[in-house]
């Protein structure tokens, strides 16, 4: 009788190797299961909200700028009044992030870049979103993809930069290359699930000094030289 069992044809998926499309099909799957309701988990109410948190994210957890959001939010609700605060108004409301002289003044840049240039709401472009302060590629991915739905690029955080390499999706030594590379091999409908799903995969399993292949559902997937376990 000839077997067909999902662990075989992972395993024949794995040998094939490299980028082949039921490889990288395999791993999708693997990750639609693992997170099948993987989403961003910076707290907000608006693409405004989202911008900000997500500037404020750099170099920071996510969790530590959901317990400081709350505050500056009720304190600055919109663009409007951020444009209009004191540079040391917001540096002592996000100072436990970090950078908070830099990330202070990219918020308040971005606040009075939208208002005067964009009526008072987040644009909804790229090219438009990467004009302000603070919002550069990846940024900007982020809030196209979570509040508009908008696939135009794939977020590279480092997660992401670290997991696409590990899996040999990508080479690239920037977060720039890598993100073009996965752009070429990925379905666009997937781009924004994508970087879910690896960004909650390497919080919770692949992590960047000791990962858990163990725990790991794409472990025979995987061909990364640090893996810590082999099946």
């Amino acid at each position: 009788m000839k077997k067909n069992t999902k662990a075989s044809t992972v395993k024949k998926s794995a040998q094939r190797g490299g980028l082949a499309p039921d490889r990288i099909d395999a791993i999708l799957k693997a990750l639609d299961e693992a997170y099948p309701a993987a989403r961003c988990a910076l707290t907000h109410s608006s693409p405004w909200e989202l911008l900000v948190a997500t500037i404020l994210s750099a170099q920071c957890t996510d969790a530590r700028v959901n317990m400081v959001t709350p505050e500056l939010f009720r304190r600055f609700p919109t663009p409007a009044p951020m444009a209009k605060a004191t540079l040391p108004e917001l540096e002592a409301l996000i100072r436990t992030t970090g950078f908070f002289h830099n990330k202070a003044k990219s918020i308040q840049g971005a606040a009075r870049k939208i208002v005067a240039e964009f009526g008072g709401q987040v644009p909804q472009t790229l090219a438009e979103l990467t004009t302000i302060p603070g919002a550069a590629r990846k940024t900007a991915n982020v809030v196209l993809g979570v509040s508009f739905g908008k696939a135009e690029g794939v977020v590279v955080d480092t997660h992401v930069f670290r997991i696409a390499r590990r899996l040999g999706l990508a080479k690239g030594d920037t977060p720039q290359k890598v993100e073009q590379e996965l752009m070429r091999i990925l379905p666009q409908s997937r781009w924004i699930d994508f970087s879910h799903q690896l960004i909650h995969h390497g919080r919770q399993i692949c992590d960047a000094r000791k990962p858990k292949c163990d725990r790991c559902n794409l472990e025979q997937l995987c061909h990364s030289k640090d893996k810590t376990w082999q099946s």
